[in-house]
């Protein structure tokens, strides 16, 4: 089991984020992406030497940082809730076209006014408009995907480029800028503030650039899931929509747990940050130290974020979020206990990979499971958490550090100051495996298995699943893959393999028709939910069980096929069914999927039936180039036979690393 998995996810990552590239709408959003965060990066710098060039006082240029990020970290605490509302209220697409234009004009008017003042005001105002764009940004990005898992491969990709790839070209092109008067050997004092003015300049095209791209190049933004809870939304007042949508994180349990989660760890990050210096003192080091410090956090923020999905393989969302949570706050915990550099080191880059995946998991689980009328006050409300946490827990650690006396004492031969850092950090660290345990208990909803089964399993490397292998025979055709599936099994036990052909599919489909005809049901929606609710029924009673017991479980079928026909049929939305067959599956999905690539025949079927089953086809098609690390795409045309060879030689040498097991007695 863990041989394909580790396998098929080391040969899936590239795929994984190539298909998400791929789709059209989210690429030219990643490109406005890269372009709005440079802007933001390089804001912080160009507005500080900026300042720094206005002012000419030394008093000024040593606050000069600190008063360009407090006016930029103050609109998150007052505005981010109003660009929660304006999301979920109106044209999402709109709304980023204006706030960028308002932020191009802002940082045009800072170079064109210079004055100190003006700069801080604009420079408010921009934060104001980032504030109602970044909602508006984040809960449409799920609507640009073509399935809810890909929603974590995006936050990924936004992630990289938000703090990696967009903070080095943010840098760089200041370094540019800024380096100007060197390379023409022109020194003086109006010419290094024209040259600042340009950077803040440079900065405001780069807003308006992207406020162009939006507004012609990505129309999908303005799309929605469901266009009457839109409506009913701009019907709806915008205090009711502030007040449904902390109604919404407080009555739900997922949510309510997401939240609870983001402020441990923001606080926690935030006595971090007010402690860092002092603490690398408090290591005997200094600057050097600091720096090391600062390179650990962020190298395990790295690891974490790349971790993230492998392990979300083995955990659920909600289990993974929390647990990672109380693995930060323990991290932390060591932190403060540390005797000397390369023990800090260690500690604090787990801190750093546990905060990482934490990070991530919570984007996904809003992206992926919160409903897209609710997202924007959702994601308004984590961030309106992570300014207003972080930035008091940032100015009360150094106060509560000032009031705790400085000792030196020796530990295991290590001679070490304890000062009022590590009582800090260690309450810290405290407090966030507090709340990250009741997170987990807020959002867990499989409270009957235990969590530590399922810890273990994931550090071995094994499927939260248990340690079988659920092989799903997918296909336009019901006969092709009642056959091809039933003589994959017996090839299976010929191999001297366990396994449980999942059902008979034939009788699965007779109980389906029999609910079907004895209520008299009409209509799509209905024969979904029936349909749902025969799986489920299966996967309850059959498949989880014989996972559980290590059996190989192949089944014809699964979710593929029939999401592919209802998804065909135009009436119901694809992301409608992809949710119920997820509720009704747990979640559960295949580890190999052999999908039958095989041409329809129309035979006397109607020109409506022949057109169905090439839609069909269409979809099978694109779930499997989207997601190629998990499929095994197979040729299904010719003889019964000759498909089985296929299926065979393509299914039986990725069971090779998994041991035989004797085969059971009515397996």
């Amino acid at each position: 089991m863990s041989t394909i998995q580790d396998g098929g996810t080391a040969a899936s990552t590239s795929h994984r984020i190539r298909s998400v590239l791929a789709i059209r709408p989210f690429r030219r959003l990643w490109g406005v992406t890269y372009l709005c965060s440079v802007g933001d990066w390089l804001s912080l710098l160009a507005l500080t030497g900026l300042v720094s060039k206005l002012t000419q006082s030394y008093q000024w240029e040593s606050f000069a940082l600190s008063l360009v990020v407090l006016t930029q970290l103050l609109p998150g605490i007052l505005f981010a809730p109003l660009g929660g509302v304006l999301a979920d209220r109106f044209d999402r697409r709109r709304i980023m076209v204006v706030c960028d234009l308002l932020r191009g004009g802002l940082f045009f008017s800072i170079a064109l006014v210079g004055t100190a003042w003006w700069l801080f005001i604009a420079n408010f105002l921009v934060g104001c408009c980032a504030m109602l764009w970044i909602p508006a940004k984040d809960s449409a990005v799920p609507n640009l995907l073509r399935r809810p898992d890909q929603v974590e491969t995006a936050n990924q990709l936004g992630l990289v480029m938000t703090y990696g790839i967009a903070v080095i070209s943010g840098a760089g092109l200041y370094s540019l800028i800024s380096g100007i008067p060197g390379y023409l050997h022109l020194q003086s004092t109006d010419v290094e503030f024209r040259i600042a003015t340009i950077a803040v300049m440079v900065n405001g095209a780069l807003y308006v650039t992207s406020a162009v791209l939006v507004a012609v190049r990505i129309p999908e933004l303005s799309g929605r899931v469901n266009a009457v809870e839109r409506e009913e939304g701009e019907r709806e007042g915008f205090f009711a929509m502030l007040r449904d949508g902390l109604r919404f994180a407080g009555r739900t349990p997922l949510v309510r747990g997401l939240v609870i989660g983001m402020i441990g760890a923001f606080a926690a990050a935030g006595a971090v940050i007010g402690t860092a210096k002092l603490y690398a003192l408090s290591l005997l080091g200094g600057d050097s130290t600091f720096g090391l410090l600062f390179v650990a956090v962020f190298a395990g923020l790295a690891v974490g974020m790349a971790l993230a999905p492998r392990m979300a393989r083995r955990l659920p969302y909600d289990r993974l979020f929390g647990v990672t949570i109380v693995l930060a706050g323990s991290s932390l915990v060591l932190v403060a206990l540390a005797p000397h550099l390369w023990t800090a080191l260690i500690a604090v880059a787990l801190v750093g990979g546990c905060a990482g995946a934490a990070f991530l998991t919570g984007l996904t689980i809003v992206g992926s499971q919160v409903e897209d009328a609710m997202r924007g006050r959702t994601v308004a409300l984590l961030q309106s958490l992570l300014k207003v946490v972080l930035f008091a827990a940032s100015a009360t650690a150094p106060l509560l550090v000032s009031v705790i006396q400085q000792r030196d004492i020796t530990l295991f031969g290590h001679e070490m100051q304890v000062d009022g850092t590590r009582p800090v950090m260690f309450g810290a660290g405290l407090l966030a495996a507090l709340l990250g345990l009741i997170a987990y208990r807020q959002m867990d909803d499989r409270r009957a298995e235990p969590i530590l089964s399922d810890l273990l399993a994931a550090l071995r490397g094994r499927s939260r699943q248990g340690a079988g292998v659920l092989i799903a025979v997918e296909g336009e055709s019901r006969a092709d893959t009642s056959a091809q599936a039933r003589r994959l099994a017996d090839a299976l036990r010929g191999a001297g393999h366990r396994v449980l052909l999942a059902s008979d599919p034939d009788l699965d489909e007779q109980r389906l028709r029999d609910l079907l005809s004895t209520a008299d049901l009409a209509g799509v929606r209905a024969h979904a939910l029936v349909a749902a609710a025969v799986r489920a029924d299966v996967v309850e009673r059959e498949v989880r069980p014989a996972l559980d017991d290590g059996s190989l479980v192949v089944m014809e079928r699964y979710v593929d096929s029939p999401l592919a026909h209802f998804s065909a049929a135009g009436s119901v939305e694809p992301r409608e069914v992809e949710g119920l067959v997820d509720w009704a599956t747990g979640r559960l999905r295949p580890d190999v999927t052999v999908l039958l690539d095989r041409t329809p025949t129309g035979g006397r079927a109607s020109v409506d039936a022949v057109g169905h089953h090439w839609r069909v086809q269409r979809l099978l098609t694109e779930m499997a180039a989207a997601d190629p690390g998990r499929y095994l795409v197979v040729d299904g045309d010719g003889t019964v036979d000759e498909v089985a060879g296929r299926v065979r030689a393509a299914v039986l040498p990725l069971l090779a690393g998994a041991s035989a097991r004797p085969v059971a007695e009515n397996s």
